[in-house]
């Protein structure tokens, strides 16, 4: 089976569980029992190739620029790693089965659980650590979500986010650590990085590489002084504690230390760090777990020692340490499930897990107790038993290893590790299943269905064959062994054997089997020291840390996002000012290297004009009316300058632009005062000014700078230029790009400008619709109105404009392509058309005559361009890719076809609809209580002139708008 296949697996099956679960419990767990039986015998396919010395690998070139490629790798570690993942998943999902509630969602459990092993098998297969880092991600956020699945429970949601946020920071350090070993390695491929050991450990960059790759393996492998977010995972549903805790996400960090020991170990600094670091977690982690009454707690800090052992064996940087570690990994993944697995079933049959109410268990549950016993034991250490055997190796290692110095120090801490971790395991034992039956429990204690205590069963074959054999695994571990110290290391010589002679490491181990049962005997006055010593307790300390993050992240931002946008924009030109002037000042220098175009009269009295305008615009910009005209003064010169430097396409745009932005700008006015308040003082207006001057006295040195300087890339210009006709047909550069070269940008723009006026007319609809309808009805007009609103003149010479327009905007848009022109400048000058109809005539006039509206004008301009581009991939083209070609259609003469007319008709017709739609919002918005809609398009129209005759033969009034009947009805409507 493929590696792709292998790790694509868990993630596909991940879907089937939260729909299985609709056919039932039992079609849910088989759905996700095969999902992983068939990621393992996938796996185990490549057994062979693996026994036999070989890797598998599996590329696929994804982004190579960038150093990111699909690879995967297949070596005794990794097939170590994905067997104990999938082998105990499977023993997970049937405990899982078994142990939930009809209360809890089996088919939400079973698909993060997936997502979860497929981040793991991810993780031990990549050979890009890139994606290395992509998996590792996805084990901190799926194991939010299987920590924290109980969202009931406080300590259920506090302790995901507490593993998110640890396994998150170290993570984030470790992507750091990573991009600096690719950048020395020359390659983000571990099965290059691995090969250049030598290299990575000489370069001034290893140490800060190995920090930050070290303080991403710590938090995940919950190592001192971040081990405290392990214990308050335990709130998960015990299935998942077993499985964080042996097989997956704890062993993340150690298979990353195994991964990389070929280029990070053998140093004084990774033998320091690591071997300190774990020593210490030893120690702490076993004393702690001594103390704690409830039995998951005690598992919890049993594994923070035990991974800080086997941290340390990692640390030693020797051959025989590096098998001692692999040895242990296998071990503590087999007891260490099996425990957790009797902690949830003593839970699930007492309604308890504190050890104060437990005990005497031994004949009310003997299938629990005997594997309960079996585990502790090997956890303790106990000959026969698994844990005997990499115990005795890690004591050996300890004293061949020097530290500070000092000969006997690892010796002395390693020991009393094992001291302290038989304590805890023999408190286990004793506490929960030993000593006089209770009267008292919580339910009645009995052993479980064979689904739950089947899997600890299995777990425990292991336990004792490699206790009894150790043997049998050598082979194995050694060959495991190979691919952690790399091809170039000598394997160490020893062998796994239950019996090595009267050695030290044997005087050691039994002093501290003896030692355990001795604390054993005085735990409980032990314990009440404990308690009222004073100590530091990791989780206050974490709450106090995030407490105070958290406040001054408050006060920082209740301090500079205040929304004072003046406040904002001052201190970033300002910014900006400040990188400029440093980096103009400890630059190269410049020398211009173009001549200066002549500036001509006309230029510089329309540069004169633009910047009066502009100063004006500062000066009277309360005044919002007299601020609109400037606007429009200050578009027109910037059109005249397009046109100036041969521009004629943005000149057109910039001028259909600035009319239609006018108008609805107008209409946005009938909301507002005519003048804006002064809200800064003196002072500020100032400081803004002073600010404002430098910025823009900076930008315009810059373009200065910038247009007096020669490139140092060819222009894109020149391509542009010699391929528009030959690849697109087109002589109008600009319109082949923005249709053509850079069509799909232009796509994703009228998809924004349509968006833009649907969001327009749904906050429309939700004014209207709401409170503010009423006063929007009811408002009053600050000025006295025209008598008629709705001039003859104006209708009279918008009607005959009309179809002027509408034929300069169809010439428009048909020379688009090879004059200045297009569907874009087309759009804006059919749409001035209608709204010229809307002025005139009024909104209800107009709509009344309206066909098609204006969101289906929209959508019709987005679907054309779309079916245009995709028209390209049916003879096999990018899409969007233009073609043309010439017809002639007597009398006309021969003429050109492109299909790059449909994808600007879109453009067309997506611009018209954008600002028709924005147009009709703010004409709803417009209206006001009394107002008539008018059914006619002018107010005063002499063909309406005729005189009604009243009975006695008197002629009345014309009727208008303005008529005192009108105006009595019309008062009589808004007192109403």
């Amino acid at each position: 089976m493929s590696l792709f296949l292998i790790v694509a697996l868990p993630f596909l099956g991940a879907v089937l569980p939260g729909l299985m679960i609709q056919a039932g419990r039992r079609t849910c767990f088989l759905t996700t029992l095969l999902t992983t039986a068939a990621a393992a015998i996938g796996l185990a396919s490549h057994a062979p190739a693996i026994l036999r010395g070989e890797t598998v690998m599996a590329r696929l070139p994804w982004l190579p620029e960038l150093g990111l490629d699909v690879n995967l790798f297949l070596d005794p570690l990794g097939f170590m790693f994905a067997g104990l993942i999938l082998g105990i998943g499977l023993l997970i999902i049937t405990y899982a089965r078994y142990y939930l509630s009809r209360d809890d969602n089996m088919g939400e459990f079973y698909s993060y659980l997936l997502l979860f092993q497929g981040a793991m098998v991810g993780i031990v297969l990549s050979d890009n650590i890139l994606m290395l880092l992509v998996f590792w991600e996805l084990t901190s956020l799926s194991s939010f979500l299987l920590i924290g699945f109980w969202k009931h429970l406080p300590e259920g949601r506090q302790g995901a986010r507490m593993a998110l946020t640890v396994t998150g920071m170290g993570g984030l350090a470790m992507i750091g650590g990573m991009l600096i070993l690719g950048q020395i390695a020359g390659s983000y491929d571990l099965s290059v990085i691995l090969t250049k050991g030598e290299m990575i450990r000489q370069s001034p960059l290893y140490l800060p590489a190995l920090i930050l790759i070290l303080l991403g393996c710590f938090t995940k492998s919950a190592q001192f002084p971040f081990h405290f977010w392990l214990p308050h995972a335990m709130a998960a549903p015990t299935p998942v504690s077993a499985y964080l805790h042996s097989a997956t996400m704890v062993k993340a960090g150690l298979f990353l230390m195994a991964r990389l020991w070929p280029v990070l170990a053998g140093t004084e600094a990774w033998t320091v760090i690591v071997s300190s670091a774990g020593l210490a977690t030893m120690v702490i982690g076993a004393l702690i777990a001594i103390f704690k009454n409830d039995l998951k707690a005690l598992l919890a800090f049993s594994t923070v020692s035990q991974l800080g052992l086997i941290t340390f064996l990692l640390g030693t940087g020797t051959p025989f340490g590096a098998m001692a570690a692999v040895f242990h990994i296998l071990n503590h993944a087999s007891f260490k499930a099996a425990l957790f697995m009797t902690a949830g079933i003593v839970d699930h049959a007492v309604h308890s897990r504190d050890m104060t109410r437990l005990g005497g268990l031994r004949r009310l549950m003997p299938i629990t107790f005997a594997i309960a016993t079996l585990a502790g034991l090997s956890m303790a250490g106990i000959p026969l038993l698994n844990g005997f055997i990499s115990k005795e190796m890690m004591l050996e290692e300890a004293l061949h290893t020097t530290l500070f110095g000092t000969p006997l120090l690892v010796a002395v801490v390693a020991g009393i590790g094992a001291l302290l971790s038989a304590a805890y395991s023999f408190r286990l034992i004793a506490h929960t299943f030993l000593g006089p039956e209770r009267t008292d429990y919580p339910a009645h204690p009995h052993d479980p269905e064979p689904g739950l205590w089947l899997p600890p069963i299995l777990l425990m074959i292991p336990v004792i064959v490699l206790g009894v054999a150790p043997f049998l695994a050598e082979p194995f571990v050694k060959l495991v062994t190979g691919a952690v110290i790399g091809p170039g290391a000598q394997l160490p010589k020893e062998h796994l054997a239950l019996w090595h002679g009267l050695t030290p490491a044997l005087g050691i181990s039994a002093a501290a089997v003896l030692g355990g049962l001795l604390i054993l005997s005085v735990q409980r006055p032990l314990a009440r020291l404990w308690d009222a010593a004073p100590r530091p307790e990791a989780k206050a300390i974490f709450d106090a840390l995030i407490g105070a993050i958290v406040a001054a992240a408050r006060l920082l931002t209740s301090r500079l996002h205040d929304g004072a946008f003046t406040r904002y924009a001052a201190i970033m030109v300002a910014a900006v000012l400040a990188a400029g002037l440093h980096a103009w000042f400890t630059g190269s220098g410049w020398t211009p290297g173009r001549e200066m175009l002549p500036v001509t009269p006309a230029a510089l009295a329309a540069w004169a004009m633009l910047v009066v305008a502009s100063a004006s615009l500062v000066v009277i910009h309360r005044n919002r009316l007299a601020v609109l005209v400037l606007m429009g003064i200050i578009g027109l010169m910037v059109s005249v300058g397009f046109n100036y430097f041969s521009a004629p396409d943005l000149a057109l745009t910039q001028i259909s632009v600035e009319v239609v932005t006018i108008i609805l700008l107008l209409l946005a006015l009938n909301f507002l005062p005519n003048r804006s308040p002064a809200e800064s003082g003196a002072a500020r207006r100032l400081r803004d000014g002073l600010i404002a001057l430098a910025g823009g006295g900076a930008a315009a040195a810059l373009i200065y700078v910038i247009l007096l300087s020669d490139f140092p890339a060819a222009s894109i210009s020149d391509y542009h230029l010699a391929n528009s006709y030959k690849g697109g047909g087109g002589d109008n550069v600009v319109n082949v790009i923005l249709v053509d070269f850079r069509g799909f940008d232009t796509f994703g723009e009228i998809i924004v400008l349509g968006i833009a006026a649907l969001v327009i007319y749904a906050l429309t609809e939700t004014l209207l619709s709401g409170p503010v309808r009423a006063r929007l009805l009811n408002r009053g007009y600050e000025e006295d109105r025209a008598g008629d609103a709705h001039p003859l003149m104006m209708v009279v010479l918008t009607r005959v404009m009309m179809p002027i327009i509408l034929m300069v905007g169809v010439y428009i848009f048909m020379r688009g392509h090879n004059e200045p022109g297009g569907g874009f400048v087309a759009g804006l000058v059919v749409a001035i058309a209608v709204v010229m109809q809307y002025m005139a005539s009024g909104f209800e006039w107009a709509a009344k005559r309206q066909r098609y509206p204006y969101h289906g004008i929209i959508g019709a301009g987005v679907l054309v361009a779309g079916l245009t581009g995709i028209g390209a991939w049916f003879v096999g083209a990018p899409f969007l890719t233009s073609a043309f070609g010439y017809v002639t259609l007597p009398p006309l003469e021969k003429f050109e076809l492109a299909t790059a007319m449909g994808f600007d008709l879109g453009v067309f017709l997506a611009v018209v609809g954008a600002v028709m739609l924005s147009l009709e919002s703010f004409s709803r918005l417009g209206r006001r209580a009394g107002t008539e809609v008018n059914d006619h398009p002018m107010d005063i129209d002499p063909s309406r002139s005729a005189r009604r005759t009243d009975p006695m033969g008197q002629l009345d009034a014309p009727a208008g708008p303005g008529h005192s009947a009108d105006r009595a009805a019309s008062n009589q409507a808004e007192e109403s």
